[in-house]
C-alpha cells in the first residue's frame, strides 16, 4: 500500500481548495491518504474528507515573533511529528510557504517531498510552486488555486469529478456577512440591499445570516436594515454554529450569497449554488467557487486585483458598482444593459485544465491572454505541445530559468519542440 501525506497548514478556504489533489490521491487504487492541518480545522477536515486520515498540529496564533513561534510549534507538536515519521510516505505534498512547513519537511527526505522541502538547513522550493511565484505578477490570468494544488499530480482527476454540480436544496438564502479581509467584503448597507433584492426575486422563504462571533453585530445591523417582510424570514446565526452545524446549514441552502470566503468554498464542495461578489484583492480566476452552476460578480477596475496589505489609493472604487442602484436592477432582471460599469457577471464552467468563468454580462478583457496561458500550463503538465505562439515564448521567458532547462524538468513540448 502506498501512503501519501498532504500538509495544508493554511486556513479554512485553503483546506477546501486542496480537494482536487486529495481526490486524485484517493482515486489511486490501494492508496492511503493522510492530511495534516491546523488543530482548529481538524473536525472540519474529517467532515469534508471522510476517506482521509487527518492529523493536526498547532500552526496559528501563538502571539510570538516568528522564530519563537516556530520553536513553540515544533516543541508542542512533537507527538504528531513522531506519528508521521512512522509512515513510509511515497510522497509528501507540502503546500505552504511558511517557516513551519519548511521545518516539517525536515521529517522527510527531500526526494519524498513535492513543494517545499528542507535539506541540510536549506529551504528548497520545487519547480511547480516556483513557477507560480514567477507568474504572481500576472494574477489577472492566473489559474484557480484548486487546479494549482491539483497540478502537483499530472494525473489529476477531471475537474468535474471534484465537486458536484450546484443544485438548490430547498433551504432558502444563506448570506455570509464578511470575510477575513475587510476590503473584500461589502458594507452592511450595500449587503442589505443586495440581500433584500435576491430574497424577493428568488422568493426565499428563509434567510440565514452566517459568520463568526466577530460578525454578530454586523448580522444584527443587517437584520434591522432589511424590509420587514424579509426580516420576518431572517435568522442571525453569526457566532452560533460549529463546523458540523455550518456544513448542515450550507448543504441545505438554495443559494449562498458571499464574498471570497471559506464558507463559499464549502458551498461549492457540497454542491450548493454560490452567488459570489469579488472585489479588491479577491479575483475569481484565482479563488472563485469550484464547480458548475455558480455565479460570480467580479469588479474589473484596472487596479485589480490588488494586495490587501497595501493601502488603497483609489478610495476603494471597486466597491462602486456593487453600491450602484443599477446592480440591484440587474439582479432582478439579468438584463445586460442594467449591469453597472466596472463589473462583469460570470458563470462557472470547465475547460481541459479546470475551472474557468465565462461572461454572461460585461466584458472579460483578459480572456485571450488567459486562454493562451492556460494552454501553456497544460503543455507543462501533460508534456503535449501545440503550435508555438509569441505569447508562449513570452510566458516561457518569464516563468522558466536557465537552471530549469539544465535540470531537464521542463517538457520540450512547452515550446512546441
Amino acid at each position: 500500500m502506498k501512503h501519501y501525506l498532504v500538509i495544508q497548514l493554511a486556513r479554512f478556504g485553503d483546506l477546501i481548495q486542496t480537494k482536487r489533489l486529495l481526490t486524485t490521491l484517493c482515486a489511486e487504487e490501494g492508496a492511503s491518504v493522510h492530511l495534516c492541518v491546523d488543530t482548529s480545522l481538524k473536525s472540519l477536515a474529517e467532515l469534508v474528507y471522510p476517506s482521509v486520515t487527518v492529523h493536526s498540529i498547532t500552526a496559528h496564533g501563538t502571539g510570538l515573533d516568528r522564530a519563537e513561534a516556530i520553536q513553540a510549534m515544533l516543541s508542542g507538536n512533537s507527538e504528531t511529528f513522531r506519528a508521521l515519521k512512522t509512515f513510509n510516505f511515497e510522497k509528501v505534498f507540502n503546500l505552504n510557504f511558511s517557516g513551519l512547513n519548511f521545518r516539517m519537511a525536515s521529517l522527510f527526505s527531500p526526494e519524498q517531498i513535492e513543494g517545499y522541502a528542507w535539506h541540510n538547513g536549506q529551504e528548497i522550493i520545487g519547480l511547480w510552486p516556483t513557477m507560480a511565484m514567477r507568474w504572481a505578477n500576472r494574477r489577472r490570468i492566473a489559474i484557480n488555486l484548486v487546479d494549482f494544488w491539483g497540478g502537483y499530480r499530472n494525473d489529476m482527476v477531471a475537474p468535474e469529478k471534484v465537486n458536484p454540480p450546484a443544485t438548490p436544496n430547498g433551504g432558502g438564502l444563506g448570506v455570509v456577512l464578511a470575510g477575513r479581509e475587510s476590503r473584500r467584503s461589502l458594507p452592511v448597507e450595500v449587503l442589505s440591499q443586495i440581500t433584500a433584492t435576491l430574497a424577493q426575486t428568488q422568493k426565499a422563504q428563509k434567510i440565514s445570516l452566517l459568520g463568526g462571533p466577530s460578525e454578530q453585530a454586523a448580522g444584527q445591523a443587517l437584520l434591522k436594515s432589511l424590509p420587514a417582510s424579509v426580516q420576518d424570514k431572517t435568522t442571525n446565526l453569526a457566532g452560533k454554529t460549529n463546523w458540523a452545524n455550518l456544513v448542515d446549514i450550507v448543504d441545505s441552502l438554495d443559494v449562498l450569497l458571499t464574498p471570497d470566503t471559506g464558507t463559499m468554498h464549502l458551498a461549492a464542495h457540497l454542491g450548493t449554488p454560490v452567488t459570489g461578489f469579488f472585489l479588491s484583492s479577491a479575483w475569481c480566476f484565482e479563488t472563485g467557487p469550484y464547480g458548475l452552476g455558480h455565479t460570480v460578480y467580479q469588479a474589473v477596475t484596472d487596479c485589480l486585483p490588488c494586495l490587501e496589505t497595501t493601502p488603497c489609493c483609489f478610495d476603494t472604487k471597486c466597491l462602486t458598482p456593487f453600491a450602484d442602484s443599477r446592480f440591484l436592477r440587474f439582479l432582478a432582471t439579468q438584463k445586460e444593459e442594467h449591469l453597472p460599469n466596472g463589473m462583469t457577471a460570470f458563470k462557472s464552467e470547465f475547460d481541459e485544465l479546470g475551472q474557468i468563468y465565462v461572461p454572461t454580462a460585461g466584458n472579460d478583457p483578459d480572456a485571450m491572454s488567459r486562454n493562451k496561458f492556460r494552454e501553456f500550463i497544460m503543455q507543462y503538465l501533460t508534456g503535449k505541445g501545440g503550435k508555438t505562439s509569441d505569447l508562449d515564448k513570452m510566458f516561457a521567458q518569464e516563468i522558466y530559468r536557465e537552471k530549469d532547462w539544465i535540470a531537464n524538468t521542463i517538457p520540450s513540448a512547452t515550446l512546441g519542440l
